[in-house]
């Protein structure tokens, strides 16, 4: 059994553990005017669902990303993105773990069950996340690393591509604000089209919630992105739509 399958099978097994003894249900869709990852535009206008368990300290979240104008880019497929991500929390110490099976091949690219290691369109990667548990300072930091699946180098070995983000919420007024700063440590060019240490992500995301009704709140959202690496930036805007 490779170590893809070895992964999916621990994925599975943990998720029906999870779904079992669920103490909370996430049930959301995000519709954003562009979808831009860790400061990389992807594609235009999308919807992005979200279908999450949580039992205890562990969660499973189930993530989409599909676009809708039917294309993305040079792929000439309509993008389609279907991630898994498994998370530890270790307690309170403000420390957590993470794994997750990112997969971004588009629509009608098929092969999803495709594992073999320099056949596989999968990412499979590995992260840890410390948050201060501090009421003045509230900033976190996180590092993420491909540690198997399509992530190659030219010479179709493992790149270990990897990404380190901090990220600092406070609040003005009613609008809830996040300032998020993205490096790409080392070469990524197949991911992060760098050469060597490069800020991808300069970001700040406002939210507020609408109220319609004493029961019912509109919660939306707008985000300013720089990406000094390829010298580019967008201002996307979405609406969250949730129980």
């Amino acid at each position: 059994m490779t170590v893809c399958n070895r992964f999916l099978l621990l994925i599975a097994l943990l998720g029906i553990s999870t779904s079992g003894n669920a103490q909370k249900v996430v049930l959301q869709s995000d519709f954003v005017s562009s979808y831009v990852w860790r400061g990389i535009y992807q594609t235009g206008v999308s919807v992005q669902p979200t279908l999450g368990f949580t039992a205890r300290n562990l969660s499973l979240t189930a993530w989409g990303s599909t676009d809708f104008d039917g294309t993305s880019g040079t792929s000439g497929r309509a993008s389609k993105e279907i991630d898994l991500m498994l998370v530890y929390t270790l307690g309170k110490t403000g420390l957590s773990f993470s794994i997750a099976d990112l997969w971004w091949a588009g629509q009608g690219a098929g092969k999803y069950f495709h594992y073999r290691n320099h056949e596989t369109a999968h990412h499979f990667e590995a992260g840890v996340t410390y948050a201060l548990s501090l009421e003045q300072l509230p900033l976190s930091a996180s590092w993420y690393t491909m540690f198997a699946g399509m992530d190659k180098n030219k010479d179709g070995k493992q790149n270990f591509s990897s990404y380190l983000e901090l990220n600092y919420p406070f609040s003005v007024n009613c609008v809830e604000l996040n300032a998020t700063c993205g490096v790409v440590p080392f070469q990524s060019h197949e991911i992060y089209g760098n050469s060597g240490f490069n800020v991808t992500n300069i970001a700040l995301k406002g939210s507020v919630a609408i109220k319609l009704t004493d029961s019912f709140s509109f919660p939306i959202f707008a985000q300013a992105i720089w990406n000094p690496c390829s010298e580019d930036a967008h201002l996307v805007f979405g609406v969250t739509l949730k129980p």
